[in-house]
């Protein structure tokens, strides 16, 4: 595919993309290097069918609004490869008189182009930091003829972006889960559920960088280790289009799965995939070679303290192939196989792409999106993120239920708020610490979901579930990630604490916390809130006015009343006899 030689298969950036917007055409791709299409030139528009909507990805709605920006977005994979593709695209405007070469096709006051790196591997803030130097030194030029720039990127970056760079902590640079809680707060619990769900949630704002962020650093919160996000996969499988005939397309693995019986965009999770039993006992001896316990070893002894930091153990880095899921797990099973099977995440969505919402091959989906088009669709999407207001809009009665936060929760929710907002205004001690730290966060929910699975093999797991929330729990039980890492053994469990970290009495501190957090959430308490800011403001300008208008007559009789206490406070006058002579002055 690239005719310089280099092993595709083996480089971690795939091409550098130049996209520009055509008076005529609208958004193509002018410059792509190595070219997307092997028989084709640098300067070709022509794209390949997985990747048709590449230029209205790199080049988003309401561009034009924006000086520069960035947008982070994913595309399915190309040449039977099971993982997506990363596009990381610095779009920037500059104005048509400036340019020294200017090209007969620009007849707009303003050009806009993006410079686009697709690549392996999620690394989006390291690319991007990378790609805005190169974009604003491209733009600098004023000739977009001159593309030495862009090779140049493509080799500096293949050669970087290896070894050390791939499993050290820059692998979520500028991906900040602080900045998420901050913004959400206990509500970023929910988030978490509802990933967890596997439920079709579209996060919304004005602008790219803040929806795309906000699904960017969920998947570190949910994929916390390094090597388990340099594996996501997206969901790639049914990324490209669905097929006529509503059946998943098929993988290496989808022998051990059984098709839906309905593909009706109504059919529930639980009827997408069904483990099929038969698979299980093939995989046994399997199994068998790898575990040598039995289901009884899941079951931890319950003199085990609680702790709210992960437990570390010796080989808890080591991933092997899982004998279902196909990713690479460590030994407690993770990562989950949630973006897997029909289960999308795009951090981005163009207008173009409106058809995966109610695709039926597509299980759910967590994917941002700007374009007013997609709010009017709610139907479509179980929960809508108003990223701005750090809002979460259900309007399914009973998935609130099912999201609604345990006070175990609340009290986990408020640990997290709590440490994060500590010395967040000190500008030498925010985030430099391990607690309230990004990675400290991430431990945090790996903690969180640890104990969540380890409850589940406990001799009373039923009471111990109840702290997660008993009707979220038989939710997650019925969905396509769950059933995977079920079907499993996972001896490593053993050593985790079962039980919420936070499961304990109720306490007048719990009853304050869930009073806010009620207030804050639910309509109701909103419109309480409102009500009760509204009506102290009245009171306050009412104040003001009744003091303007009667200060005077207050301030008479205030001087009134004291003047009578001050005269009753003095003698009576003694009146002279009228045959005394008048007092004369008496002169010296």
């Amino acid at each position: 595919m690239e005719p310089h030689g280099r092993d595709e298969n083996r480089v971690p950036v795939l091409h550098i993309v130049v996209v520009g917007f055509h008076h005529k055409k609208g958004c193509q791709v002018e410059f792509s290097y190595p070219p997307l299409m092997p028989d084709e030139g640098h300067d070709s528009n022509l794209l390949p069918e997985e990747w048709k909507y590449l230029p209205f990805l790199a080049l988003p709605d309401g561009a034009h609004n924006y000086q520069e920006d960035t947008v982070f977005f994913h595309l399915p994979p190309r040449s039977g490869d099971t993982k997506c593709v990363y596009g990381v695209s610095c779009y920037r405007q500059i104005v048509a008189k400036a340019l020294k070469v200017r090209q007969a096709d620009v007849t707009r006051e303003t050009v806009q182009k993006s410079v686009c790196v697709l690549s392996r591997v999620p690394l989006y803030g390291l690319v991007q930091a990378k790609l805005q130097l190169i974009t604003h030194a491209y733009f600098e030029e004023k000739d977009f003829s001159q593309i030495s720039i862009l090779k140049e990127l493509y080799d500096h970056m293949n050669g970087s972006l290896k070894g050390s760079v791939l499993e050290g902590s820059q692998v979520y640079l500028g991906l900040s889960p602080r900045d998420l809680i901050l913004n959400f707060r206990h509500k970023v619990l929910i988030l978490f559920k509802l990933i967890l769900l596997e439920k079709r949630v579209r996060p919304k704002t004005d602008s790219c960088p803040p929806v795309h962020l906000s699904v960017s650093v969920l998947l570190t919160v949910l994929l916390n280790k390094h090597s388990h996000f340099m594996v996501l996969t997206c969901g790639a499988e049914e990324f490209v289009s669905a097929p006529p005939t509503g059946e998943a397309p098929p993988s290496e693995n989808s022998s051990l799965l059984k098709p839906p019986s309905r593909t009706s965009p109504e059919s529930s999770e639980s009827d997408w995939e069904t483990l099929d039993p038969s698979s299980l006992e093939e995989a046994a001896p399997k199994e068998a070679e790898l575990h040598e316990q039995s289901d009884s070893a899941f079951i931890p002894t319950p003199s085990t303290p609680i702790t709210v930091q992960p437990q570390a153990l010796s080989g808890q880095g080591n991933v092997v192939p899982g004998l279902v899921s196909g990713l690479e797990e460590d030994q407690y099973g993770l990562p989950l196989a949630v973006f897997t099977k029909g289960y999308l995440c795009l951090p981005y969505m163009a207008l173009q792409q409106h058809h995966l919402l109610s695709d039926v091959a597509v299980r759910g989906f967590v994917a941002g999106a700007t374009n007013i088009l997609f709010h009017q669709q709610r139907h479509l999407s179980d929960a809508v993120v108003e990223v701005d207001e750090a809002r979460i809009l259900i309007q399914d009665p009973e998935l609130r239920k099912v999201l609604s936060l345990t006070t175990a929760d609340l009290r986990f929710a408020d640990y997290l708020v709590k440490h994060v907002t500590e010395n967040r205004d000190d500008v030498f001690l925010d985030g430099t610490g391990w607690e309230g730290g990004d990675e400290w966060i991430r431990a945090q929910f790996t903690l969180y979901l640890h104990s969540l699975l380890s409850s589940l093999f406990h001799e009373d797991s039923e009471r111990l579930l109840t702290d997660y929330g008993a009707p979220f729990v038989s939710a997650w039980k019925i969905t396509h990630n769950f059933r995977v890492w079920h079907s499993n053994k996972h001896p490593a469990m053993t050593a985790i604490t079962p039980g919420h970290p936070f499961q304990g009495q109720y306490s007048v501190a719990d009853v304050k916390l869930r009073l806010s957090h009620s207030v804050q959430n639910s309509e109701r308490g909103k419109k309480l809130g409102n009500a009760m800011i509204t009506t102290s403001r009245s009171v306050v300008q009412t104040g003001k006015a009744v003091g303007q208008s009667v200060g005077g007559a207050l301030t008479s009789a205030k001087s009134a009343m004291s003047t009578w206490f001050s005269t009753l406070a003095q003698p009576s006058a003694v009146t002279p006899p009228t045959s005394v002579e008048p007092v004369t002055e008496v002169k010296p």
